[in-house]
């Protein structure tokens, strides 16, 4: 709606929150390909179409793309209520888009730095860093409906 569109911080949250489920997609696909690549599947009709039961199994690099996937949906399925409702309080375009950038670039970091096994503490730093904006925005959130409670 015309409305919608006048929300700049709205859109701003619509574009990161785009990113990044994409990312979570990319996320889907690597796991997908590792599946192949390593013979690891979930399901039995999957190792039987690839070659047989026996590759019904896990495998620690499918593990962990599932990992990193998972921690994706802990992560950012919250920041996408969050965001939404903290677009809703009117703050300012540019503290938005802050919180925003600051949670999306985190959470690449976190993806690359588990897909690809960088030294800890990267993974750790960019968890911890993506947590900042959703705890602010949280805050902010519960200030804002205190009245209401």
């Amino acid at each position: 709606s015309p409305k919608m569109m006048e929300n700049k911080v709205f859109l701003s949250f619509t574009f990161y929150s785009t990113v990044l489920i994409l990312k979570m997609y990319v996320v889907a696909i690597i796991t997908g390909q590792v599946r192949l690549r390593k013979k690891a599947f979930a399901n039995p009709e999957d190792a039987l179409r690839n070659g047989g039961l026996q590759f019904c199994r896990e495998d620690p690099d499918v593990e962990r793309c599932r990992r990193a996937h998972c921690n994706d949906m802990e992560n950012i399925f919250p920041f996408l209520f969050l965001g939404a409702i903290y677009s809703l309080l009117d703050p300012s375009p540019t503290v938005a888009r802050i919180h925003f950038l600051v949670f999306c670039v985190g959470r690449i970091i976190h993806t690359v730095a588990y897909l690809l096994q960088l030294r800890a503490p990267t993974r750790s730093v960019a968890y911890g860093v993506a947590q900042l904006p959703c705890f602010s925005m949280a805050l902010q959130i519960l200030l804002a409906t205190t009245p209401y409670w």
